[in-house]
């Protein structure tokens, strides 16, 4: 029996070499476009259609969202990622990218203003120096008023509606 050289072997999908990626690669980067597809299933119609989407992939999309049952859900994913493998994911990664970067700014913000509010509401006396040294913007009577009222409330047990106001205000100053 004859046998060929290296020179004469035919590429395969198994040869490292070849340039072809493995069926399992191909497989995990199937899966992961449709995990990208089913990822925007939870964005509002107007971030959908700004994305730049084709139609029948929004629809499919949309189908997905009114679907109730898992066996229909399942079918609706696999078209949804089949789809997805007929555009290019970058613009589309990029998007959810940035849309998370924004939430993740906001979350940062959210919590640097609790922050200042707990802060204001502790024992902390130099505390509310500090925070008009941060935000030069902010009106001292005002501060004062409110982190008086939220002090009031707290002692007489009453719900907090005025820790509420100072968060409000604070919220205005700090952005």
């Amino acid at each position: 029996m004859l046998r060929m050289t290296s020179s004469e072997e035919p590429a395969d999908a198994t040869d490292p070499d070849s340039g072809r990626p493995s069926k399992s690669a191909r497989k995990r980067a199937a899966a992961s476009l449709q995990d990208l597809g089913v990822e925007l299933a939870d964005w509002p119609d107007a971030e959908l259609e700004a994305v730049g989407l084709p139609e029948g992939l929004i629809a499919a999309i949309r189908e997905l969202r009114r679907l109730r049952a898992r066996g229909a859900q399942l079918r609706q994913r696999q078209y949804i990622g089949k789809l997805m493998r007929r555009i290019d994911p970058a613009p589309v990664i990029a998007r959810i990218d940035a849309r998370k970067r924004e939430h993740d700014r906001q979350v940062r913000a959210f919590q640097q203003i609790e922050r200042w509010r707990d802060r204001l509401l502790g024992a902390e006396a130099t505390a509310i120096d500090d925070f008009l040294a941060a935000f030069p913007a902010a009106e001292r009577a005002t501060l004062l008023r409110l982190v008086d009222a939220a002090h009031a409330e707290r002692a007489a047990d009453r719900p907090p509606a005025a820790a509420r106001e100072l968060f409000a205000q604070l919220k205005q100053w700090i952005r």
